[in-house]
């Protein structure tokens, strides 16, 4: 028997067909992923990097109502997104009297930080899923195959190992290419899961010296 690709798939049976089908867009789903998620995160801190850079003599000139405007141009900066909430928070609050201004501007980042965080998270979750379900995908795909090898084997009324090696080879790829796919979702969710982890670190950073700042000025108003 020719155990190349094509004539695999020929003898497959309709349900490892499905299988590996499914697990084709499972893999298409990993890669879509990936590169969607490369661009968000570039995007997210390169934009961030040049905002920091645009406020910072904004913050020293204590002009934060322009420093929380100046944000609308980086949407793709999460670190935009928390700090325009914090400074235009405090900057709605600013003047009033029996209220904590800071605790709102507290709130506020807070609620912003755990939005972006998730936005930053978004398709992380398929990707666990994809990682610890397609083994079993393809598992489910290889015992179909093999039932599908021992009945051919019982109408031909042939046996011996020759008789089911072919069958058992075809039904094998599931279980490999299941493999093959949690492999790549499990390394990219890992990569990218760090990746979000530093940014929350960068974020968690950014939000505490603009806190800090707000802070210093309120006493000194006071």
């Amino acid at each position: 028997m020719d155990f190349t690709l094509t004539q695999m798939w020929a003898q497959m049976g309709v349900i490892a067909k499905v299988v590996v089908i499914v697990l084709g867009i499972m893999s298409i789903y990993v890669i879509g992923v990936a590169a969607e998620r490369m661009i968000v995160f570039a995007k997210a801190k390169s934009q961030s990097r040049k905002y920091a850079q645009l406020i910072r003599g904004l913050l020293e000139k204590k002009d934060y109502k322009a420093a929380a405007e100046a944000a609308s141009g980086f949407e793709g900066s999460h670190i935009a997104r928390i700090i325009k909430a914090g400074l235009g928070e405090y900057v709605r609050s600013e003047g009033k009297t029996g209220y904590d201004v800071m605790d709102a501007v507290n709130r506020a980042i807070d609620k912003t930080s755990d939005r972006q965080m998730a936005l930053l998270r978004r398709g992380l979750g398929g990707l666990a899923t994809v990682g610890s379900t397609s083994p079993f995908v393809g598992l489910f795909g290889t015992v179909f195959g093999i039932i599908n090898s021992f009945q051919g084997m019982a109408r031909e009324g042939g046996g011996g190992l020759g008789a089911v090696a072919g069958g058992i080879a075809e039904a094998l790829i599931t279980t490999a290419v299941g493999i093959g796919v949690a492999i790549v979702a499990v390394m990219v969710y890992n990569y990218f899961t760090s990746k979000v982890e530093s940014l929350a670190v960068d974020t968690r950073e950014s939000a505490t010296e603009v806190l800090d700042l707000l802070i210093k000025q309120s006493a000194k108003a006071a």
